[in-house]
């Protein structure tokens, strides 16, 4: 079987090097020229950590119509900014048949993914699906090899339509079985849990973040640090709750990912994660942590509840806070209602657009 990597960071470098280890054809595309050199002199990846050995990659190339052709499945692991991009460059070289997985979609991935395939005229029958978060927590060493630092044992996975579901994990249970089958991508992108995590602790850090002094982030975490996250992701479980999805909290989602994480409190349980523990801070502000995990996450949660009537001030607030912090605009090209192709739907007319064929 051959599968398509689109992506070349921290988790499309470890899933390319686990597929290559296990015996499938890979392939492996990114836009990044010089680290794609790098990568093609190698052959491969290597990994180390949790999964260690070298995993042969047929093929790595800059050219997406070359990663894709003949590929079952297209696992997509760019940042969650790039699927509108990625999406547009994949729709000439779709092929019937073909299952795609956005790894992870953030928050309403897939409906971004789905819409700008349509907009580019691509008819072929795909199958497109969005994982929850990443399989793996891992870090790119150097270019071509990778510490696998965990792997989660449930991924939450739906398709887009959820008809679509069963399909997609017959095709990728054989290879992650970690990947479970929830109801809808409404589920998978309100279980964002990234979204909760990430943009608190940079915000609370940003100072020493840029006094270039290096912390633990997750290690690290305090007590009222993580009361604060708690009370956000309130906020996304009243959202969740509008639209009839009991959503897991932080602290029981750091269980059901990691079962053999030990603690009882959401601080407890951060620090003492192993698959967290060797997880560096960012070196600046100007981090994914903010600049994706803010319009691909706390805004489509915000704007979801906006629709469901549900009132979310601290998302709010966080988001215009990181606007100010950052002085960036992570509106207009965010995941907003308008964007999504869900501006003037009501709620129940939302669940009928992701649970039926559109």
């Amino acid at each position: 079987m051959k599968i398509a990597v689109l992506g070349a960071g921290n988790g499309g470098q470890a899933i390319a090097g686990y597929l290559g280890l296990t015996g499938y054809d890979v392939s492996l595309y990114d836009i990044d020229v010089p680290k794609i050199e790098v990568l093609q002199s190698k052959g491969g990846i290597e990994l180390e950590g949790r999964i260690k050995g070298f995993g042969k990659v047929n093929c790595i190339t800059t050219d997406i119509e070359e990663a894709v052709r003949g590929a079952e499945i297209i696992m997509v692991t760019t940042i969650a900014n790039a699927h509108r991009a990625v999406a547009k460059s994949l729709a000439p070289f779709v092929e019937d048949g073909q299952v795609i997985i956005l790894n992870p979609g953030r928050t309403c991935g897939a409906l971004v993914f789905k819409q700008t395939l349509t907009d580019c005229g691509c008819t072929k029958r795909y199958y497109l699906g969005e994982a929850q978060t990443l399989v793996y927590a891992c870090r790119v060493v150097e270019n071509g090899k990778v510490n696998i630092i965990g792997i989660k044992d449930e991924v939450l996975l739906s398709g887009l339509p959820a008809a679509d579901t069963d399909y997609i994990l017959e095709k990728i249970n054989p290879i992650y079985p970690s990947f479970m089958k929830t109801d809808n991508v409404l589920r998978t992108s309100l279980e964002n849990i990234g979204a909760m995590f990430h943009p608190c602790v940079l915000l609370f850090n940003a100072a020493t973040i840029e006094r270039n002094e290096i912390f633990w982030f997750y290690r690290d975490m305090t007590e009222q640090v993580a009361a604060f996250i708690e009370k956000f992701d309130a906020e996304r479980l009243a959202v969740g709750k509008a639209y009839g999805i009991d959503l897991l909290g932080v602290n029981d989602w750091i269980k059901f990912a990691y079962k053999d994480t030990e603690g009882d409190t959401l601080c407890e349980r951060m620090r003492n994660n192993p698959a967290y523990h060797d997880i560096k801070s960012p070196s600046t502000i100007f981090t994914r942590q903010l600049t994706e995990d803010i319009p691909t996450g706390v805004l489509p949660i915000m704007e979801l509840g906006k629709a469901a009537g549900v009132k979310t001030p601290l998302l709010g607030s966080m988001i215009h806070i990181c606007e100010a912090l950052l002085g960036q605009d992570l509106h207009t090209d965010g995941r907003s209602l308008k964007n999504l192709g869900l501006s003037g739907k009501s709620k129940q007319e939302i669940l009928d657009y992701i649970t039926h064929e559109s």
